[in-house]
């Protein structure tokens, strides 16, 4: 990978990242509005604490928050990676994006959850629609059209 192209991968994974982690986390507060913004974002971080994290106030919660930018700056690196060596999913970035975050959703519901220290209940078929459709409008299609726009066609 040259100079320019390891420059131009880094500023799509750090925006792609960055975006798609404001609007995932932004939509998680806005939908659950019968918990604070504080309760959200300290279920991220029940990953790492399990049933600890509500206790710990705003400490855990911005654990969560940084935790979820973290996850999300490793899913726009996978993301980018593919997109780079695969043109397209750039050429065909909204039926790539729409994929993408179908898989996300399904990734993070169905294994790393699972797998974490979460007290998340399994989901309901409302929250898996509302799930896919946050995880391809929030995640999928940002990354991808972010991804497209700096690397190109």
């Amino acid at each position: 990978m040259t100079p320019n192209a390891r420059t131009l991968w880094l500023r799509a994974v750090l925006l792609a990242g960055l975006i798609a982690g404001a609007l995932d986390i932004s939509a998680a507060i806005l939908l659950n509005p019968q918990v604070s913004a504080q309760v959200v974002l300290q279920s991220v971080a029940g990953g790492w604490l399990g049933r600890a994290t509500y206790a710990g106030g705003w400490p855990t919660a911005w654990l969560g928050l940084a935790s979820h930018f973290g996850v999300m700056l490793v899913i726009a690196a996978v993301w980018t990676t593919f997109a780079a060596r695969v043109g397209a999913a750039r050429r065909l970035w909204p039926v790539a994006g729409v994929l993408w975050g179908a898989v996300v959703y399904a990734v993070m519901t169905w294994v790393v959850v699972p797998l974490s220290q979460a007290t998340l209940p399994p989901p309901d078929t409302n929250a898996i629609i509302q799930g896919l459709l946050v995880h391809i409008v929030c995640v999928g299609l940002p990354m991808a059209f972010i991804t497209r726009r700096v690397l190109g066609r």
